[in-house]
């Protein structure tokens, strides 16, 4: 994105426009220092985050999806301050996350809440539902009294509970219903845009498909943004309107939900996809069963960060030769993959032109059209 573009982005979203976007992440990096030795110094670092950029628009849900340990949750509580960021830019609403003041970050966090993935542990046990949903409210001194009581009421009816709960304790609740307990709490402060950390990934199937519904609902009436964060793709199909992939930190494949799911370009975006079972399946799917685990984010593969399980850059180099190819070992075994893989990191490029919405890293995203 050019400096001119930014600025125009910056002050049409200053000034309300709904049109831009409500959420401009920008070359996020979240880092870890590794410590060892008896002085405790820093050896290395655990890149979790590593050059993460997307938008969330107004009342728009964008799924962020991966295997575990890619970093969903990482760039979720990140870009909310609830982790200090290593490098990049935040801007909600026109306004600079890392670089706002107390009084400033106390406002914002009226626009930006999270739902959290566990409905057990994110919840205080010595508090009741009425002081776990108001509490925020009276932090930001919204209502108190009567007025407080009557709001947190509201909230838990608009989650479908009765709101004689709010006496009760967390433990007295089903898991489906601590997660509207953790909803209505987020909705407390009537935000913009909320992180849904999985919130139905601890939740029986039967209990999920509530909550989305619940989600999704409070969305039409509120006009809220989602970043929703799942492994689940099924889920996501259901749920987005666009999808982005991650990968060992980054983002390797980020388009709207149709596209995504009938024409991938990204191989690892291929392996996620073939694993969604068919609840009617009329043929049957070819499962693309990747070799090898997840590489360690304190010590990530050159170029292509998916390179060491790619089955694409495999197949390219069967059919390629001289120096197109590299033989390389990966768990003791060699392995002849292209190149280009192996030594150069590809960028987040558009396919179809610059004003397309689909975009993939990977240097043969024409290859891995199905």
């Amino acid at each position: 994105m050019t400096t001119a573009t930014q600025n125009d982005t910056t002050s049409a979203s200053a000034a309300g426009d709904k049109s831009a976007p409500l959420l401009e992440v920008e070359h996020l990096k979240t880092y870890f220092p590794v410590k060892r030795g008896l002085m405790k110094r820093t050896v290395g670092y655990v890149k979790a985050v590593d050059d993460v950029s997307f938008t969330v628009g107004h009342g728009e849900t964008l799924g962020l999806v991966g295997e575990s340990g890619c970093g969903k949750t990482t760039v979720g509580r990140t870009l909310l301050r609830l982790i200090p960021a290593t490098g990049g830019s935040v801007r909600f609403d026109g306004t600079d996350v890392f670089d706002a003041d107390r009084q400033t970050m106390q406002r914002l966090r009226r626009g930006m809440q999270i739902i959290f993935q566990d409905p057990v542990g994110s919840l205080n046990p010595r508090m009741t539902v009425g002081r776990i949903v108001g509490e925020p409210i009276q932090v930001h001194g919204l209502a108190s009294g009567s007025a407080l009581t009557d709001r947190v009421a509201d909230l838990l009816n608009r989650v479908g509970l009765s709101p004689d709960y709010a006496t009760r304790y967390p433990h007295e609740f089903s898991g489906g219903q601590r997660q509207r307990i953790g909803i209505a709490r987020a909705l407390g402060l009537k935000p913009k845009f909320i992180v849904c950390d999985e919130p139905v990934s601890a939740l029986d199937v039967s209990i999920q498909s509530q909550v989305l519904n619940l989600l999704n609902d409070l969305q039409d009436e509120f006009g809220l943004a989602y970043l929703f964060v799942a492994h689940n793709l099924a889920v996501v199909e259901h749920f987005s309107d666009r999808v982005a992939v991650m990968y060992l930190g980054r983002i390797v494949e980020v388009a709207d939900r149709d596209t995504l799911y009938a024409d991938p370009r990204h191989p690892y975006t291929h392996a996620l996809l073939s694993a969604v079972p068919l609840p009617k399946p009329i043929v049957e799917k070819k499962r693309i069963v990747l070799q090898g685990e997840v590489p360690s984010p304190s010590n990530p593969p050159s170029g292509c960060h998916f390179h060491p399980r790619c089955p694409l850059a495999r197949t390219l180099a069967e059919n390629a030769g001289g120096s197109d190819t590299v033989q390389i070992r990966i768990n003791g075994e060699s392995h002849t993959l292209m190149a280009k893989c192996v030594n150069e990191s590809p960028t987040l490029d558009r396919i179809g032109g610059e004003d397309a919405s689909h975009c993939a890293a990977c240097h043969f995203s024409e290859e891995a059209k199905r």
